[in-house]
Order: structure tokens, then sequence, then C-alpha cells
């Protein structure tokens, strides 16, 4: 943790300031200590560089497993390609160039697009539920533009309405409650102009007719170490078919095998397995999968109090993006 960190956290029970104790020190960034509410004299520690708002084990446990293990598979850095740059901006629609602008990215898992959103010259403040944040120092905590925790989205440590923009990829329906998880997110957005970006899993017959919610009563209730493993063994093996029908019959085709494989991308094949084992395991351990309709997720926006509105099919389901012209709406 950065020092500087402190101008912006506020305690997530109170929202009151804070007060810091260092214990160590690493190469000038506090590597241990304290940070102590002033409201209620809670104390939240600070371990190996991280500010952890939350218990160690949750609900989110099972990222945190396969984060940990594949900390680099997706990063641009790491597979010599622009997947994760791509997605990013072809959902967003940002600019590439956000110098200064205060960005909250929830959920950021190892930091895939952490790393992107650095490039921007933005100043990047990122958190997981899970120890996931671990993956994410190691591959980005040098930037002195990260301020990096590990904290619960239903209870963010900053003021409301200080970031400029806010983005979440891939998270919301694996929180217990997506819509009051998204109505915390949009208080951190910036009135006046301020932006957000989600996806989300979309409610619909093809989603429900697939392997994933065919399987997933079983496999969520699983051992996360023991499905890691079996999953590990047999994904390999189907990579080959699943690759194959992809080729013949498009996404359909590639839903016909209870894997997924991404040789399409022009991943190499050691980089593919990787990836296949990392997204197939992402697929049947968490804890919660709550995709949602086109409509909810619209109407989530409006209540918020957003603008110029966009609500479409995108790579991950429902993309949604929308301007914060005003408070929330009295509903």
């Amino acid at each position: 943790m950065r020092v500087s960190f402190l101008d912006y956290l506020r305690c997530p029970d109170t929202g009151g300031k804070l007060r810091l104790e260092i214990e160590a020190e690493r190469a000038g960034e506090i590597y241990s200590g304290r940070l102590m509410s002033l409201g209620n004299n809670k104390v939240y520690s600070i371990h190996e560089f991280i500010p952890r708002f939350v218990e160690p084990e949750n609900y989110a446990s099972s990222f945190g497993l396969q984060w940990n293990i594949h900390r680099k598979t997706q990063l641009d850095s790491y597979t010599g390609l622009t997947v994760s740059r791509d997605r990013l901006f072809e959902t967003s629609g940002w600019s590439s160039n956000l110098n200064n602008q205060l960005i909250l990215e929830a959920g950021a898992g190892a930091g895939r697009f952490t790393e992107v959103l650095l490039s921007t010259g933005a100043k990047i403040f990122s958190f997981d539920y899970s120890n996931a944040v671990d993956a994410n120092w190691a591959n980005n905590g040098s930037n002195s533009r990260l301020h990096l925790f590990q904290g619960d989205i239903f209870n963010i440590p900053f003021p409301e309405g200080i970031f400029d923009k806010v983005i979440c990829l891939g998270v919301l329906q694996h929180t217990p409650d997506p819509a009051k998880a998204f109505r915390c997110l949009a208080k951190m957005v910036k009135p006046g102009g301020g932006k957000i970006v989600i996806d989300i899993y979309r409610a619909d017959i093809a989603a429900y007719l697939s392997w994933k919610y065919l399987l997933r009563p079983f496999t969520k209730r699983m051992n996360k170490e023991k499905l890691y493993r079996a999953i590990s063994n047999v994904t390999p093996h189907l990579i080959p078919a699943a690759s194959a029908l992809r080729r013949i019959a498009g996404r359909v085709g590639a839903r016909l095998v209870p894997i997924v494989e991404y040789s399409h991308l022009g991943l190499s094949d050691e980089i593919n397995r990787e990836w296949s084992i990392l997204d197939t395991y992402d697929r049947y351990s968490p804890v919660h999968d709550h995709p949602q309709k086109v409509s909810t997720v619209r109407h989530w926006l409006l209540t918020e109090g957003f603008s110029d509105i966009t609500v479409q099919q995108g790579f991950n389901g429902i993309i949604a993006k929308a301007t914060r012209t005003s408070p929330s709406a009295e509903i």
C-alpha cells in the first residue's frame, strides 16, 4: 500500500476516515500495518502490501484459487495478443488516454483488465473479494498509479461519487445480490458526467440450456481443489473435440462439449490449454451464478439516475454502459 492511498480510503462501516499504523515497509511500500476506523475503533489489516477489508475466506474463495494458479494466463503481456485490451475498449468505448482520471475496477481477479487500464494513464483503484488480489499485486503492483485492496462490493471503502469511471466485468452475476451490488457501484460514480460499464450473464433459454446449468447443482458443492484437479485432468482431452465443433458450427458447436476453449483467438496450444482449464473451472465452481434480463439491467441504470444508457448483447452476455448525470431516482 502507498501512503497516498489513505487520502481516498474510508471505513466501509461508518464512512469515516481511517488512521494508519505502519508495522513494516519494503521498497517504500507499506508491507504490513493497520487501518483503524476513527468512528468505531474497527481495525483492518494491511498484509503483504494490500489493505484487507474482508475476512480471508468467503463465497469468492474459488476465484482466489483459480487466479493464484493462473496468475498470468489471461494477461496480454503473457499471451502476446490483445485479447483483454480489445475486450475492455470494445465493451467500454473509452479512450485509451485517460490521464489522471480516477477509475474504480470491481472484481479485478488477477488483473487482466487492470494491466490495460494502467496503460491509459489513469489512477486505478482495484479490488476483489477473494485473495486474487495477491495475484493482481504480483502482476501489476509495481505501478505507482495502482491502489489495490481486498474488499466487498457491498461495502466499498470510499466516499460516494468520486470516480470518473467505474467498471465491473465478469463479476455481478457471482454476487449474492446483483441488483444491490450494482447500486453500490453506482454510488461511486461521479455525478455530472461520470461513466459506468458493467457486463453480466444473460438470462435466456439458450443460456440455461447449457452444460453449466446442468452440472452446477453438483459442481458448486464440490471441494474446490478436487473440482479443479478433475477439470485439469479432463479438459485437455476434450479440447480437440470442442475446437473441431466450433469450426463446424461456430459457438453453437462449441457449446456441445462441457468445456470452453479459445484456439480461435490465436492462442498457442499451451496457453489455450491453461485458459480452457481456467474458464471451465470458472463456469462450474462459483457459489453464485445469477444471470439477468436486458430489461432488468436497463431498469437498474434508470433508477440510479443514469442517462445515455446502452444495454446490448456482448461477449459475456449483457453489456451495459451509461453516464451519471444526477443522483439516484426516488422510487
